[in-house]
């Protein structure tokens, strides 16, 4: 699966989709089209089609061949591969059309995977030197961009790359589960995929390859007149490096630009796009609000842009430093305070932007990222990639989406929409990207910021008014919307139910409703996080409704579908929701078709893990056979739990996460089931150092809110922060309380006294917040502030309330990202019936109820 969001915005303005869903309209490449050759089988994927012989055997791993191609060579270059690989009987597969190509290659795609056109599947080395040298002849004159994780044949658009041709996985160092290849020993290992070429250590380059191998190490910058000294970002496009002249000393910013990589909407490379910025860089000369031109310059096939480094931050950054709702009880000062500075900040954009504008200059990229501001007062504009001339009357062919005007707009109108976004943004940051979806937000939006912060109101009016046009009035949708925190409950809970049941597609095989991205992987469409289940599961448990013909849509699916056994993205989450619906028999089937896992290869989180499998099993406990497999899986989970040090004191990135869903308290969650279970002290031992493991990599912020550290940031949420820590280790309290970990606990809670979070959704957003506060028994002001503040996010949704999933660019219905996962959160706070996620509810055991009689030791 495709792991980029825009990549699954390409089908759908309203929904993610998946690409291969994108209609006539959006045709494939015409090979795709071409009739499958006897004896050969075709499958057709949401980013590739597949194509190998009925009777051909690959083996499990080994050599594979990349092809890359600019837009200009794509036909050629996949009519080349098709009569050169069916008559000889080879196994390939090609990207099925334009927008999956331009996306793949885009400036924001994933730089490992980038450029591959083509994937060629060689049964050994002799195949593999036999196709290399012969394509290379036929691909004469094709052009392509550098796949960086492999190693390139000759001067052409081959590449070559050791991994695996079958799906198979292991745990990686972190404890996730990856996919893997086998070594020399018949161990599973990881398949590392980066954007380095990288030989695994025992696997030896075939020596055809080895001058190729030469070549590529003999490419350095030593000729440059500059010294890279480190890694500003990296993009697709290239990198941006901080480095320094060599004669005089002087800091300098390098751009990078990669051919035929990096492409925008209007299929420009990086390299026109860089060559473009040096020109208006030119053009603006002179001006303090934007960097100096230095040089320009090439090394191989690479362009270099040099400019003027300034040491400063960026507009973003120094926004979150400063922006008070992110920060536990801001007052009203705080908020003047803040409300002061934004104001001046948004004067001193728009009076940069004019100087732009008096020299005939559109920025087409304006947003907080590419505004700088150092110690001095300094800002300066950034990154004029996609500006363009005014005369031209241009639209950006690459935008923040948060910043990028509608189509209507053009020339410097572009910019003028970025700056009211700007102007809107600074009080309600990323909310913009909202706009895209439907522009007439911006009226709610400016009602919410005049009540929280002392902005007048006709600023804020005069950004709406160049959002959606001097004309427009308040958009009937939002202003019948039933907001949270101003309608009642029962009208709340029937406009989100209206939207999901709205949204809903039961012709469909691979999805009910629509939700994240993760639900176009295998069996993503039925499961508890992104699919039927948890939206049925949350209708239910919050008295919604019930949706006979969605239940047998689940069931159906549920039977026929191969997907893992993991509590939030398998069956073991099926199961679940379907005994909670009253479908026990379904639930139980569903269940016996997991143990045939030997759970060697699963990670010990909630989500996808033995955490996760080891409590939907003590829920079926009452069934001899699964109780036993309960008890092996709480073995299993103690054995691999470790000590508190051995975990490291970061999450995420190279090391463990932590946090409810893939972190030691998912395993801490199961602990104290079985001990409520069985009453077994010992289990209750094992849950104190899997709260403690997270709890080492927390850190308390300057305002007192503990949160999970991952090394650059900080995260309070559900999933991988502070809020499912705090979930857990209450839960422990009750068992065995401590006034140290209670002090912990009051730290852990205080990320619930925020008023704003980016996101809306319940595992990385707000929602997530208020379940949270509502278990914890939070004080109602808080609890009311968290309810009131989901109106910074709601969007009308066929004459109903639904919500936008991660990333705001698209709506999304299910539980953990999106309308079904704020139904369960304001459930849990509103309902009259207690309402939670699985296992997170109110207590099953009391010291008056008579346990069952305790497991062997675990």
């Amino acid at each position: 699966m495709h792991e980029s969001y825009e990549f699954y915005c390409l089908a759908d303005r309203t929904f993610y989709e998946s690409p291969a869903n994108r209609g006539a309209q959006h045709p494939d490449f015409a090979l795709a089209g071409r009739a499958v050759p006897d004896r050969w089988r075709h499958v057709p994927g949401e980013t590739w089609m597949h194509y190998a012989p009925n009777e051909l055997k690959l083996p499990a791993q080994g050599w594979k061949i990349h092809v890359s191609a600019r837009l200009a060579d794509v036909e050629r270059t996949l009519e080349a591969v098709w009569e050169y690989c069916v008559p000889r009987g080879i196994a390939f597969k090609f990207l099925r059309n334009e927008p999956v190509l331009v996306m793949v290659n885009s400036k924001a795609a994933p730089r490992g995977s980038s450029g591959k056109l083509v994937t060629i599947y060689p049964t050994d080395e002799a195949q593999l030197e036999l196709v290399l040298k012969e394509l290379d002849g036929i691909l004469q004159g094709v052009k392509g961009p550098y796949i960086l994780s492999d190693l390139r044949y000759g001067e052409g658009p081959l590449f070559v790359r050791y991994g695996a041709f079958v799906s198979r996985f292991c745990l990686s160092p972190t404890g996730e589960r990856v996919l893997a290849l086998e070594d020399d020993q018949g161990r599973l290992v990881p398949d590392h995929r980066g954007p380095t070429f990288a030989v695994p250590s025992w696997v030896t380059l075939p020596d055809f390859l080895r001058p190729q191998l030469d070549a590529r190490n003999a490419v350095t910058t030593n000729d440059l007149a500059y010294t890279i000294d480190g890694v500003i970002q990296f993009s697709n496009g290239g990198g941006v490096y901080l480095g320094h002249h060599n004669e005089t000393g002087d800091r300098v910013v390098l751009k990078e630009g990669r051919p035929y990589a990096g492409l925008d909407m209007a299929g420009r490379d990086a390299v026109a796009r860089i060559a473009h910025e040096k020109d208006i860089l030119e053009q603006l000369d002179g001006l303090d609000v934007v960097p100096k031109l230095h040089d320009y310059l090439q090394l191989g096939e690479h362009h270099f842009l040099v400019q003027e480094h300034i040491d400063s931050v960026s507009l973003q950054r120094e926004l979150v430093r400063r922006y008070p709702l992110t920060h536990p009880d801001a007052t009203e000062a705080d908020k003047a305070e803040y409300a002061e500075w934004a104001a001046q900040m948004v004067g001193k954009v728009a009076e940069a932007v004019g100087q732009l504008h008096e020299r005939g200059v559109v920025f087409c990229d304006l947003h907080p990222d590419n505004v700088l501001l150092d110690v001095d007062g300094r800002l300066t504009l950034i990154d004029f990639e996609v500006a363009t001339r005014a005369e031209d009357k241009a639209r950006s062919t690459l935008a923040h989406p948060g910043y990028a005007a509608p189509g209507d707009r053009q020339g410097v109108d572009v910019d003028r929409y970025a700056l009211a976004c700007i102007a809107l943004g600074v009080y309600a940051p990323q909310a913009t990207i909202l706009l895209n979806l439907h522009p007439g937000k911006a009226f709610q939006l400016a009602d919410m910021i005049t009540e929280t912060f002392p902005v007048p109101r006709a600023t804020v009016e005069e950004a709406v008014r160049t959002i959606v046009g001097p004309q427009a009035t308040h958009d009937p949708e939002m202003v019948d919307l039933a907001l949270p925190g101003e309608a009642d409950w029962p009208e709340v809970r029937e406009a989100l139910t209206r939207s999901i049941v709205a949204s809903a597609t039961p012709g469909r095989t691979d999805r009910l409703f629509p939700g994240d991205i993760a639900q176009f992987r295998d069996g993503g469409g039925i499961d508890l996080a992104t699919g039927a289940a948890g939206i049925l599961y949350a209708l239910a448990k919050t008295g919604a409704d019930r949706f006979p013909e969605y239940d047998e849509w689940l069931r159906k699916r549920a039977v026929g579908t191969e997907t893992g056994p993991g509590l939030y993205d398998g069956l073991h989450g099926v199961a679940h929701v379907l005994d909670e619906l009253g479908y026990r028999q379904d639930a139980l089937d569903l269940v016996d078709r997991t143990l045939a896992d030997d759970w060697s290869s699963r990670e010990l989180g909630l989500h996808s893990g033995l955490a996760g499998i080891g409590l939907n099993l003590l829920h079926f406990d009452t069934e001899p056979a699964l109780r036993a497999k309960a008890v092996r899986v709480l073995d299993l989970v103690a054995d691999r739990l470790g000590d508190v040090t051995d975990v490291p004191e970061v999450s995420g990135g190279q090391q463990a996460r932590a946090g409810l869903m893939h972190g030691s308290s998912g395993p801490a969650l199961l602990f104290l089931e079985a001990f409520e279970q069985l009453g077994d002290t010992g289990l209750l031992d094992l849950a104190e150092i899997a709260i403690k493991q997270d709890l080492r990599r927390t850190t308390l912020t300057p305002d007192g809110m503990r949160q999970v550290d991952q090394g650059w940031r900080t995260l309070p949420y559900l999933e991988e922060g502070s809020a499912g820590v705090a979930l857990v280790l209450e839960r422990y309290l009750r068992h065995r309380p401590s006034d140290e970990l209670t002090a912990t606990l009051a730290e852990l809670q205080r990320v619930t006294h925020c008023s704003y979070y980016v996101q809306p959704g319940l595992f990385m957003g707000r929602a997530g917040l208020l379940l949270t506060a509502a278990s914890l028994g939070e004080e109602q002001v808080t609890v009311d502030d968290l309810v009131y503040g989901l109106g910074w996010h709601a969007m009308p949704y066929q004459g109903g309330l639904a919500y936008p999933g991660n990333q705001l660019l698209r709506l999304s219905m299910d539980l953990a990202t999106g309308s079904a996962g704020v139904l369960l959160a304001l459930g849990t706070a509103l309902h009259d019936a207690p309402a939670s996620l699985p296992f997170l509810g109110p207590p099953q055991w009391s010291e008056s109820t008579s346990r069952r009689s305790a497991p062997k030791e675990v």
